[in-house]
């Protein structure tokens, strides 16, 4: 994927970061219950940390304990970072990681207004690509990571540096997209596809490998079998584009909403109009599915 590519990513989730999507409202609270969250989980965080952009919920099967450090890799607005939080307590840390400079700067808005007015205070937020993370080497007890991976050009070098921040014994839990088959060229060539997490998607065999590879072992690749349609739940955010169409990564240009460099209005989300588009086209289920990994650093 070029860097063309990566920026366009960064633009259409920095235009998420930008908007009010939220627990508050429905569509976006039902897909995150629609990928494994409760309603006591999503009760217990800011809102704001939650914009509908989940695949599952990590921290469910990550076993975290009570003085853990834990390093979510593309953390949004901290969804998954407050919850990790909680489970490490005031003794561990949890740690974002995020390429997109909005989303640490929601996430960190998140963190200081907390829940109920108190700060969450065992948390941090880092600008940084998931291939290059700010963390030293054999610091780090959990991995987790929620529908990000997919996104990264190179999936490789990502396990790599999962691997090298892992302390021995150290474990990745993640919630991602992966194929069940090959792509047609019209999905696999469409940028908002990408975004979406579909095209970038790879397969649970690629992913076993990759991971036993870069050193890890007990590797689990588990089909949750969640209704990738959820994403068409996050309804009433007006696409600022009058007509959305599929664009071919070859062709599509970086910027705002279009090619446009106009902010979105508020309330707007590229990302849920683009794969909202995407799943009156084609069922996406035949595809691609929401799975569970998770691994175990050797040595």
């Amino acid at each position: 994927m070029s860097d063309k590519i990566v920026d366009t990513v960064r633009s259409k989730y920095a235009s998420v970061a930008r908007s009010d999507l939220s627990s508050r409202n429905q569509g976006v609270r039902a897909v995150a219950e629609a990928f494994g969250y409760s309603e006591d989980e999503l009760a217990s965080i800011p809102a704001e940390a939650n914009m509908g952009l989940s695949c599952g919920n990590p921290t469910a099967f990550a076993s975290l304990k009570p003085g853990e450090v834990v390093v979510d890799l593309g953390c949004g607005g901290g969804l998954d970072v407050f919850l990790a939080a909680a489970k490490v307590g005031t003794s561990g840390k949890a740690i974002g990681i995020d390429m997109t400079q909005e989303m640490i700067d929601r996430a960190r808005a998140n963190a200081a207004k907390g829940i109920d007015g108190k700060p969450v205070s065992n948390v941090e937020f880092h600008l940084a690509t998931i291939d290059k993370l700010p963390v030293p080497d054999a610091s780090v007890d959990c991995v987790i990571s929620n529908c990000v991976i997919n996104l990264a050009p190179d999936k490789r070098a990502v396990f790599r540096e999962i691997a090298r921040v892992l302390k021995p014994g150290g474990r990745l839990a993640v919630s991602d997209l992966i194929l069940k088959k090959p792509l047609p060229p019209e999905i696999a060539e469409d940028v908002m596809a990408y975004v979406g997490c579909i095209a970038g998607a790879i397969s649970a065999d690629d992913y076993r490998v990759g991971l036993l590879e870069a050193g890890f072992a007990e590797v689990q690749v588990v089909d949750t079998g969640a209704d990738l349609n959820a994403y068409a739940q996050v309804e009433g955010q007006a696409s600022c584009c009058s007509t959305p169409t599929l664009v071919s990564i070859k062709t599509t240009k970086p910027g705002g909403c279009c090619g446009s460099p106009q902010r979105p209005p508020a309330g707007s989300s590229q990302v849920h109009n683009g794969l909202r588009q995407l799943l009156t086209q084609y069922d996406v289920n035949e595809y691609a599915t929401s799975a569970k990994v998770f691994a175990v650093k050797t040595g």
